[in-house]
Order: C-alpha cells, then structure tokens, then sequence
C-alpha cells in the first residue's frame, strides 16, 4: 500500500511540475503583455471568422509571423512593414502562427489586400484571381442564386467568366464567408516608433 501511495506522490508531482513549467508560467509572463497599437479585441464577425479560419486550417499554408529583418526576406518580399510582435497576437486564445508557407504569410494582409471583391472571389475559385494558385476552393462557404432572388442585403461576388455560374446565377456570400474576410481584415501590422 505505502509504495503505491509513493508512486501516485511522484506521478502527481511530476504532472504538477511539468504543467507549472510548460503551461502556468509562460501564461504570467504573456499576462503582461499590452497589445500593439491598432491591435483591438475581435467583434463577433471577426471571432466568427477567426473561428472559420481555424475549422478550415488555413494556418496549414499561411503562416502570420512576419520574420524582421535579419531573420529572413518576409519584409522584402512585402508581407509586412515590421516584424510581428508579441502584442500582435494579445487577443488570440490559439494563435494561429502557422508553420508552413505554402501560401503566403498573413499577418499584414489587410495592408496588402484590403479589397472585399478580392478576397471573396480569392475564396469562392482562387485561381479565378491568381492563376496558378494551389489554394483549394471554398465553394461551401457561398451560394450560388438567380439573380432575381438574391437580396438587397446580401453580398454578391464578382467572379470571372471562366468561373462564373452558368446563366443568370450569381454567387453570394455566406454569413461565414464574409465573417472570414472580416477577420483577415483584422491581421494589419501598424507602423511602431523605432523606440519599441
């Protein structure tokens, strides 16, 4: 009985300690971490898109890290002003950092792309706006209606010829979709004083 007591102490301990190094500390220390200028926490569009960016696993191909100069070309190459800062990612639960660029890095898109057409048509058919894209389509986050039944209120997507819906069909965007877009909208790199 005593050596089970024993063994039950030291498995216990060993958990404890190993979540107080991995898990509790490091979440104190990024307590304190005041976010970047123009970083704000997300509304419920932006959480819903952040939510349908993680479901889809665009961090699989996109990463949002922008290297600062020095540490790689992320910077020449145009995807951000500035390298990423902690204070970047205050109002992320997961951060969606990424590990691999497939496609390119995110954290800047907003200053890059702005454009709802774009990225709503980059969405529905990529290779509708970047020609060559290995990008998979995301069909299923639009509908495709007749053109006398879409709505005042709802968001058409101008899409390209070759990809268009046959006849007088037009593709609109889902709640999802557009909540999508509204959260890449969120990932802009604000100039910071040299000081910073």
């Amino acid at each position: 009985m005593t050596r089970s007591i024993l063994i039950f102490l030291g498995a216990f301990a060993a958990i404890s300690m190993s979540f107080t190094a991995l898990a509790l500390l490091p979440r104190l220390q990024l307590a304190t971490v005041e976010p970047t200028p123009g970083t704000d926490a997300y509304t419920y569009e932006e959480q819903l898109g952040y939510e349908v960016y993680q479901r889809e696993g665009c961090l699989y191909c996109h990463s949002q890290q922008v290297r600062p100069d020095g540490f790689g070309s992320d910077i020449a190459r145009g995807w951000g002003r500035r390298g990423s800062r902690p204070g970047d990612y205050v109002f992320d639960d997961r951060h969606q950092l990424g590990t691999m660029r497939t496609g390119p890095d995110l954290h800047d898109i907003a200053s890059r792309q702005p454009s709802q057409d774009w990225h709503l048509a980059h969405l529905y058919q990529p290779r509708s706006v970047s020609p060559g894209s290995v990008m998979p389509a995301y069909p299923y986050l639009f509908e495709v209606k007749k053109e006398s039944q879409v709505r005042p209120s709802e968001v058409t997507v101008p899409i390209t010829p070759k990809y268009a819906p046959p006849g007088d069909s037009v593709v609109v965007a889902t709640e999802e979709a557009l909540a999508l877009y509204e959260y890449l909208m969120t990932l802009k790199l604000e100039e910071l004083d040299q000081s910073s």
